[in-house]
């Protein structure tokens, strides 16, 4: 029976979870298709794309994926203190603003707002987050 190994096109149904349970991302939620995607070409997490060598089509596993092999560990040079007047108007704790950076558009979560300013978050909303994946293998190609 083929297994997956590096260069295969996969299909893949994944619930990704956090440690307390909470699912932040799941492939079975109603019209949604199966994760496709070619391994070793970058396109998935590295522990996501781990998880999934050796499987055969119709297996199921979960995996767990410490940061280093997720989304990293948070940056802390990634947060910044930011004036009031360059946000948009009535800006509160938890949205999520697109920044400009000299490397281009950058996605950022309001973490604190005070009377003339708020610190943002660069960082990606998983880092420094254990993840789990329940994993089941539809195809290989």
């Amino acid at each position: 029976m083929k297994t997956v190994q590096n260069g295969d096109s996969v299909k893949v149904n994944y619930t990704g979870r956090l440690e307390d349970g909470s699912v932040f991302d799941s492939s079975l939620t109603e019209g949604r298709e199966p994760l496709a995607a070619v391994l070793g070409q970058g396109q998935l997490i590295k522990g996501f794309e781990s998880g999934l060598m050796g499987m055969s089509i119709g297996d199921k596993k979960t995996v767990e994926i410490e940061p280093s092999d997720a989304y990293g560990d948070i940056v802390e040079g990634m947060v910044s203190e930011v004036p009031l007047e360059n946000l948009p108007e009535g800006v509160k704790v938890g949205d999520q603003l697109q920044g400009m950076t000299e490397r281009g558009p950058i996605m950022v979560v309001v973490k604190e707002v005070n009377e003339k300013s708020a610190m943002v978050d660069a960082n990606h909303p998983l880092a420094g987050k254990k993840l789990i994946f329940d994993l089941e293998l539809v195809s290989i190609d």
